[in-house]
This record gives structure tokens, C-alpha cells and sequence, in this order.
């Protein structure tokens, strides 16, 4: 059985991964094709929390046993049947940085092999670029969107964005700041 998984982040319209995985594929497995892809460090403890549709936790899994089994003897299919349609993985514990991987369903025909998920559709840069402040396009808002060439809607300009630009030059008291390349 392949399953289709959808790897997101949360709040971030303008990133996600589509996978086909079998499921005799152990979490190992896949966290070291996601590590690759996405570029995560290598030198951190990882661990996936498994969610059932209610969002209550059905496992935890990681390089250690923490009550469920550990991610390199664990097959994706033994997880999804214990009732899991969502996955929490974390790929710096420490630190709480995660993606969201959603189970989509059943991939029909798909011949995959259970050593290596294959990567089926892609969007957006990975998710370190979003730390460092990359926005989507799709994240911006809406009068923000606006593709080059295209003339922006001068109906929302009013007196309060003037207001916002004089106080970007104005100090903390309220005073004017002098800046010697405005001669």
C-alpha cells in the first residue's frame, strides 16, 4: 500500500511537499528523505507525534523509545493503522521547529519502494527560507498583491498611510531625525 503525504507548514500557504510512501517505510526512512529534501540538520533529535482526526495523540516516536517504538522500527502503515491521519515532525526538538504531514490517502497504481519515498509535487522554497523571512506571495496581503507591472489600486491610499510615513522618521520623542544623505 502507497500512501499520499502532504508535509506543510502551518500558517504558510506558499510551502508544501506531496510524497508517495510505502507503507512498509519506517519513520526513519522517511525523516531521512525529508532531512534531504529540506534540508534539516543532520545533528538534531527528531521525533514524530502521530494525531488522530480529533487531533489527540495516538504515539510518539523518535530516535529513542518514548512509549510507542522508535522511528526506525516503525512502518508508516502500523502508525496509520493504530487510527493516526496526521504526523507533527519535529526536526529540531530543542528548538520545537516542525512541519505538519498530513496522510491524503491512497496512491492507486503507485509502485514506490519502501527505502526511498518518492517526492511528487513541490511548492515554495524550503523552510528554513521562511525562518530567514521569505513571504509567499500567496501569504501576502491582499493590497500588497500585486504582480510587477501592474499598477497598485491607489483607492486604499489615505491620510493615515502619510501619517505612518512621517512617523517612520520621526525619534522615539518625537523629534525629527536628521538624515545627511537627504540633501
Amino acid at each position: 500500500m502507497v500512501f499520499i503525504l502532504r508535509v506543510t507548514l502551518t500558517g504558510i500557504k506558499g510551502f508544501y511537499r506531496v510524497y508517495h510512501v510505502h507503507g512498509a517505510t519506517t519513520l526513519y526512512t522517511l525523516h531521512k528523505q525529508l532531512r534531504a529534501d529540506l534540508e534539516f540538520p543532520q545533528d538534531q533529535l527528531i521525533m514524530f507525534k502521530a494525531l488522530d482526526v480529533t487531533g489527540g495523540i495516538v504515539g510518539r516516536y523518535g530516535l529513542f523509545d518514548l512509549g510507542c517504538g522508535t522511528v526506525d522500527e516503525t512502518p508508516l502503515e502500523k502508525v496509520i493503522k493504530a487510527g493516526a491521519t496526521d504526523f507533527v515532525y519535529f526536526y529540531d526538538v530543542t528548538n520545537r521547529k516542525s512541519v505538519n504531514i498530513t496522510v491524503e490517502g491512497e496512491a492507486a497504481g503507485s509502485r514506490v519502494s519502501p527505502d526511498f519515498p518518492f517526492l511528487a509535487d513541490t511548492k515554495g522554497p524550503n523552510p528554513i527560507e521562511f525562518e530567514n523571512g521569505y513571504v509567499a506571495f500567496e501569504d501576502l496581503p491582499d493590497k500588497q498583491r500585486h504582480l510587477p507591472g501592474e499598477e497598485e489600486d491607489d483607492e486604499d491610499f489615505d491620510d493615515e498611510d502619510l501619517d505612518e510615513e512621517e512617523e517612520e522618521d520621526s525619534d522615539e520623542d518625537g523629534k525629527e531625525i536628521y538624515d545627511e544623505s537627504e540633501d
